[in-house]
């Protein structure tokens, strides 16, 4: 089992206010591990390229925001454990944060958001 890590390797910001944490999964293997085995999730995970996740293996559900190639938020989802999402073609990539954290930084449809280191 793998523990919760707090890994800030980037920061999540929309219109100059930090909303999270991130880790940035950029390599493939970091991409196809994603969450699977962890038990928790201090901030978010970037996963990128990505158009689609699952969360089979998962110890917890997730939030899920699906970034356009501009990085703007082109739909969001809370997905239980053991799902598979349909793909979304408009994405670039993804953000996972823990169930409910979304609402908590007032990430929605819409927003822009930057990765920065």
């Amino acid at each position: 089992m793998i523990a919760c890590k707090a890994v800030d390797v980037a920061w999540l910001v929309s219109d100059g206010t930090v909303l999270a944490s991130a880790e940035v999964a950029a390599n493939s293997g970091a991409r196809r591990r994603g969450l699977i085995g962890r038990t928790c999730l201090d901030g978010a995970m970037v996963i990128d390229p990505c158009r689609w996740i699952h969360t089979v293996g998962m110890k917890f559900a997730i939030d899920v925001a699906y970034l356009d190639e501009t990085g703007t938020v082109v739909k969001t989802s809370s997905m239980p454990r053991n799902r598979i999402a349909a793909p979304v073609w408009s994405a670039r990539s993804v953000i996972e944060a823990e169930a409910g954290a979304f609402e908590r930084w007032g990430l929605h449809v819409g927003i822009s958001v930057e990765v920065r280191p």
